[in-house]
């Protein structure tokens, strides 16, 4: 099997390289389980976003690294955007995404009671890996209907062209592979 060798400051990970596409291989990162990665990259980010009352990530990936962010940042909570509509959610925002990651279009949730805190605020919304954009899109579209400013987009890694984007934070580049 392929793999690639990501070196974030200092910490070192062998990814296996896996297709997506006929024609499109990524090399596949995965936080979940990985203590020593999500503890080494959220100070790092951390003091690289500018002052925000929230976080808002999306299940399931990006919530041990928000987890550890907001502990590194002494807040209080973050915020998730669920998968699906949950029984206790009252007034659920929801929008659709398509990602390289997922191969059917998903859903993301926000409870009501989770955008009535996001009004008016100064929102960072963190990802594991930004790749085509679109689950950072739709975060940004239900933080915006929930009346939030979004003032950071971040991520550890920024995957293919997204490194040339201006408009997000990131640690490393991760390349993509041809099929």
């Amino acid at each position: 099997m392929d793999t690639y060798t990501l070196h974030i400051q200092g910490l070192n990970r062998e990814l296996p390289v896996i297709p997506v596409s006929d024609d499109l291989r990524i090399a596949s990162f995965v936080i979940l389980g990985d203590t020593e990665l999500v503890c080494h990259v959220a100070p790092l980010l951390a003091n690289k976003l500018p002052e925000v009352d929230y976080i808002l990530t999306a299940e399931a990936k990006g919530i041990p690294l928000i987890h550890e962010i907001t502990r590194v940042l002494a807040m209080d909570q973050y915020i998730i955007a669920r998968k699906s509509v949950k029984a206790y959610m009252k007034d659920p925002l929801v929008h659709q995404v398509n990602s390289i990651t997922t191969t059917n279009e998903q859903v993301l949730c926000l409870d009501g009671l989770d955008a009535s805190k996001l009004q008016g605020k100064r929102v960072a919304i963190i990802d594991d890996v930004i790749s085509t954009g679109e689950s950072l899109r739709a975060l940004e579209e239900l933080a915006m209907q929930a009346g939030a400013e979004v003032v950071a987009k971040a991520a550890i890694l920024a995957e293919g062209d997204a490194a040339d984007r201006e408009d997000i934070i990131f640690l490393e580049k991760l390349p993509v592979f041809p099929g």
